[in-house]
Formats: C-alpha cells, sequence, structure tokens
C-alpha cells in the first residue's frame, strides 16, 4: 500500500455526531457571538471604536475578580462572597485616601488586597479543616462581611480622593481616535492604566496556574482531593492559598472598581460575583473541578460583557437584565454538567 493510500486510510471522516458536540461544548460562546452580531445590525455603533474600547476597559475591571473565583471552581467549589469583599475594600480604600493615607494609593490598594486575602483565608480554611460545603461557608462570609460593611460605614457613600483616582482610573495609558467631532477635528478615547494593570495581574496568573507547583497541586486537588493527599500534596494548605488569592483579588477589584467610579456606596459590588462565575463558566471552567486556563476565562469575561452592553444597546433594562444574566447562568452550567457526563 502506497504512502497516500495509508494516510487516506488513517484520516477518519468526521461525523454528524462529532460536529454535534462540537457544537454543544461551544453553544454559549456561539450564541453570544450570534447575538453579538444581532445587536450590531440594530446598532451599528456597537462595534464602533469607542464601544470596543469601553469593552476592554470593563473587561479589564472585572477580569481579577473573575481570575480570583475561577481558582475556586477549578477547586470544584465556588466563592460567592467576592462582590461583598470587593465592596468592603472599596470602602476601606476610601476611608484610607481620605483620612490616613491620601497620597499613598498603591500601599492603600497592598491594604485593601491583604484585607480580601484574610476573609479569603477565612473561607478556605473553614472548607479545607472543617469539610464544610464551599457554598455554605462563601454565603456566610457573604453575609459577614457585608454586615460589617454596613456597620462601619453606616451604609454612608464616600468620594474617593481625586488623587487615587489619578493614579488608577483617569490617568491614560494612550489615546486611540474614534472618531471625529462635528467640526472635524479628530477625538480621542483614553485608554486608562488599570488596563495595563490587570494584564499584568493576568499573565502573573498564568504563570502561577501553569508554572509553579501551587498551580499544578490546585488542579490536581481539583480533579480529585484524595488521589492528591496520596500524591504528597498539601490539600490544606492548596485550599487556603487559593481562596487567599481569590480573597486578594476581590479586594484589587473593589479599590480599583471605587476608583473608577469615584465613589464607594453600599452597591458597590452587588452581583460581581454572579457575573464573574458565569463568565468563568462560558470560558470552560468547570464546576467538577480540575479544569480550566487563563485564556478560557479572559474569552468568558469578554462574553459575559458582550452580553451586558448588547443589552444596554438595545435599552433592556432593569429586572430583564437579571432573567437573562440567571439563564446564562444556568444554560452555561447545563452545558458544564453536559461535557462531564459525556466524558465519563
Amino acid at each position: 500500500m502506497s504512502e497516500a493510500s495509508k494516510t487516506a486510510v488513517q484520516k477518519k471522516p468526521i461525523t454528524a455526531k462529532e460536529v454535534l458536540n462540537w457544537l454543544l461544548d461551544h453553544a454559549m460562546i456561539i450564541i453570544i457571538i450570534l447575538l453579538a452580531i444581532f445587536v450590531q445590525i440594530q446598532r451599528p455603533a456597537f462595534f464602533g471604536p469607542a464601544n470596543l474600547i469601553s469593552l476592554l476597559q470593563f473587561t479589564t475591571a472585572r477580569l481579577p475578580m473573575a481570575l480570583g473565583v475561577a481558582g475556586c471552581i477549578i477547586l470544584a467549589g465556588t466563592d460567592l462572597s467576592g462582590g461583598r469583599i470587593a465592596g468592603l475594600a472599596g470602602y476601606l480604600a476610601a476611608i484610607m485616601g481620605i483620612y490616613t493615607f491620601p497620597n499613598q494609593p498603591v500601599l492603600a490598594l497592598i491594604i485593601c488586597m491583604l484585607a480580601g486575602g484574610v476573609i479569603g483565608l477565612v473561607n478556605g480554611f473553614c472548607m479545607g479543616k472543617f469539610k464544610l460545603h464551599p457554598f455554605i461557608v462563601t454565603l456566610a462570609t457573604q453575609q459577614i462581611t457585608y454586615g460589617m460593611y454596613l456597620t462601619i460605614s453606616n451604609s454612608a457613600q464616600l468620594a474617593m480622593p481625586a488623587s487615587y483616582a489619578a493614579n488608577f482610573a483617569t490617568a491614560t495609558l494612550f489615546q486611540i481616535q474614534t472618531g471625529l467631532n462635528k467640526n472635524g477635528d479628530p477625538v480621542f478615547t483614553k485608554v486608562p492604566v488599570f488596563v495595563l494593570l490587570a494584564v499584568i495581574l493576568t499573565v502573573i496568573m498564568w504563570f502561577v496556574w501553569n508554572k509553579t507547583t501551587f498551580g499544578k497541586n490546585m488542579f490536581a486537588v481539583g480533579s480529585n482531593q484524595e488521589a492528591a493527599r496520596v500524591s504528597g500534596v498539601n490539600v490544606l494548605l492548596t485550599i487556603i492559598c487559593v481562596f487567599i488569592v481569590a480573597g486578594a483579588m476581590y479586594g484589587y477589584t473593589g479599590f480599583m472598581e471605587a476608583c473608577r467610579i469615584g465613589s464607594s456606596t453600599p452597591t458597590l459590588g452587588l452581583n460581581y460575583e454572579n457575573d464573574a462565575i458565569s463568565a468563568v463558566v462560558i470560558g470552560g471552567v468547570s464546576f467538577v473541578g480540575g479544569t480550566g486556563k487563563i485564556s478560557g476565562v479572559i474569552l468568558g469575561v469578554f462574553m459575559m460583557q458582550l452580553i451586558i452592553t448588547g443589552m444596554t444597546f438595545l435599552g433592556i433594562t432593569g429586572n430583564t437584565v437579571y432573567i437573562i444574566k440567571g439563564a446564562v447562568i444556568l444554560f452555561a452550567c447545563i452545558l458544564d454538567m453536559r461535557k462531564y457526563m459525556t466524558r465519563k
């Protein structure tokens, strides 16, 4: 038999079942892309330069929280406390900016991340030491954190110091021409510094996930805790460290959001964890544990922002937004479980 004949024999034709499985595995992303195309047809400015830059900004603003919760989901768990930790961190940032460190925003950022990490430590310790379910533990710390925030803030809104916003939210990394004004002069849209910071954080997380022993242990524990323990992995320490990192990411998110918005309010961080969980599952991080990529998290966050921005362009607001977000979470989880059952 000739080499060409052997090659022809070895190559199997793609079956209809394989095509169907691929479509189902990527159904969420395909649907979002189709919706984005529909929005573009209805509102041609949707994929305009100014809105694409806005999408970039929102994606990088929410990406750190998604990176944090992704590690928790890789452990076959979840984290419902992220949004409230972000809200508390935003308030701490405002307090430090007004009273204690008005000219030291980097120090305030580090403290906010440490505060988030402490709450993450409590989450991880309770789960790893007492074998409590992540849903229950993080639901409890979500309520405790929010109660702490309301108590110490008295539900007040605090304006962020201009120096904090100037260093992160309004500081310009570079500008892009996005159109012309009525006089024919170019209009520029600024890309803020926090976009670069989010990229740096993402690179660091990619390195941690893929090139460190801690990252390998995280995936091992998520795949099978008992097998990881037998292999010599310190399961308790791994769980605690994953949730500490997640808490630090939430603290970072709260600080940056307060700077970007310009104030700390009781609603800061509300439902952020839901959007992050949705984005992570859309990006292929599985609830069954042990599966996920940084590239998938990035894609998932971008896709989630496409949905949110698309609804805004179509004039969909209020209660309908919650219905659509809830449906996205449910559908993404169904697809995730389907992939798991198919592999089994």
